[in-house]
């Protein structure tokens, strides 16, 4: 007889082909779900309403946050801490971050606050792979053995991240200084053909006044990740995304990839936010003053109207081993972008650098053995 887990470890990520009742898959840059044993495809069907935005105050209370939430269930890498929503049909499966096992009999379930917009994987798990194997080629002194593996797909996953974004109207109120630069002749004295001379040259200098005003307006998407990575975090690199491209939410865009969940408390994300909305404030500040340079004193900023989403993000993760080392490449689900560690080759380095040498040795002894004609 089934445990009360197993009854309820269900992922909603997934969805059963009507004609053999195997798995059916998002195909990344469409618009369809895909059974890949006997081809049987479904359209997803477009939402046609805008993305909603939610009122951020609600929320920051315990009333407010048990609405636009559904309870998932989850699986916790005890090694490197990553929450992954469970598959449906796994017995057993790996982190997407480190490849340690997760065991489904370990899962647990929790509320999330449910994504207001996903951005679709672009590219598919083939072609992440001849982007991994190009930028493998192309490594300096990457051992032998590296360029000629592969990877395993088991260990590749399409994974989306989820991120805060953040909406608000701003408005602050600044003082600070406008400079503006002008130019003086100063006189010196320097040595011309083993002469002291005087000369004259054009100096810089800045003339500042007070400057003060208002400055405002609408801080649209303030993107905020919203899970933390113990180890392996997403490299800068490859974290930008065209938020264009997002889609209202729809779980099918989800199916046949795993989906973290966030970690980054809502409370939290906003506090990030508002710290990216005083940036902003003060690089509207500087705007504002003009001139050739500024100095921002104060900012006294107001946000009103804050809404916020939470939305879902592409990236393929694989985590491969390499002489008993682990190693992390990442490719950006949508521009294909890749960062990544990689391992060196001790001996193509160390023969390399005997190269160097003894080219320089040689160079180095064919000038003091050279002797000119006469």
């Amino acid at each position: 007889m089934k445990s009360e887990l197993d009854k309820k470890a269900v992922s909603e990520h997934r969805k059963s082909c009507v004609n053999c009742g195997a798995e059916l898959v998002y195909k990344p840059g469409t618009s369809e779900i895909k059974c890949d044993y006997c081809g049987h495809e479904e359209t997803i069907t477009p939402v046609i309403a805008d993305f909603e935005e939610l009122e951020l105050k609600p929320y920051l209370n315990a009333m407010g946050s048990q609405s636009h939430s559904e309870e998932i269930m989850m699986l916790h890498c005890q090694n490197c801490g990553a929450h992954q929503h469970i598959e449906e049909n796994y017995k057993s499966l790996h982190c997407v971050y480190c490849t340690s096992p997760l065991i489904i009999e370990d899962a647990y379930k929790e509320e999330w606050i449910v994504p207001g917009a996903v951005l679709p994987f672009q590219l598919d798990h083939k072609k992440s792979h001849q982007i991994f194997s190009k930028w493998v080629q192309d490594l300096w002194f990457a051992p032998n053995n590296l360029k000629k593996a592969a990877l395993d797909p088991e260990y590749t996953k399409g994974l989306y991240l989820p991120y805060w974004t953040f909406d608000a109207q701003l408005a602050a109120s600044y003082t600070g200084q406008r400079g503006d630069y002008y130019y003086v002749t100063v006189p010196y004295t320097t040595t011309v053909n083993g002469k002291q001379v005087r000369q004259t040259r054009q100096e810089r200098r800045t003339r500042w006044t007070p400057a003060s005003g208002r400055v405002g307006g609408f801080v649209d998407d303030t993107l905020i990740k919203a899970s933390h990575q113990r180890q392996n975090p997403i490299p800068s690199k490859i974290a930008h995304w065209n938020l264009q491209d997002l889609r209202p939410f729809d779980n099918s865009f989800l199916a046949g990839f795993v989906t973290e969940k966030y970690t980054i408390p809502l409370k939290d994300g906003h506090l990030a936010s508002t710290e990216e909305a005083k940036r902003i404030a003060r690089s509207w500040a500087r705007h504002d003053i003009g001139g050739d340079t500024q100095q921002v004193h104060s900012v006294n900023m107001q946000l009103s109207e804050e809404t916020f989403k939470h939305i879902l993000l592409p990236v393929y993760i694989s985590a491969y081993r390499y002489n008993g080392k682990k190693y992390n490449f990442f490719v950006n689900g949508q521009t294909g972008a890749i960062a990544g560690k990689r391992p060196y080759s001790f001996w193509k380095i160390f023969f390399f650098s005997l190269f160097v040498l003894a080219i320089v040795a040689g160079f180095l002894w064919f000038s003091y053995t050279y002797e000119p004609p006469r």
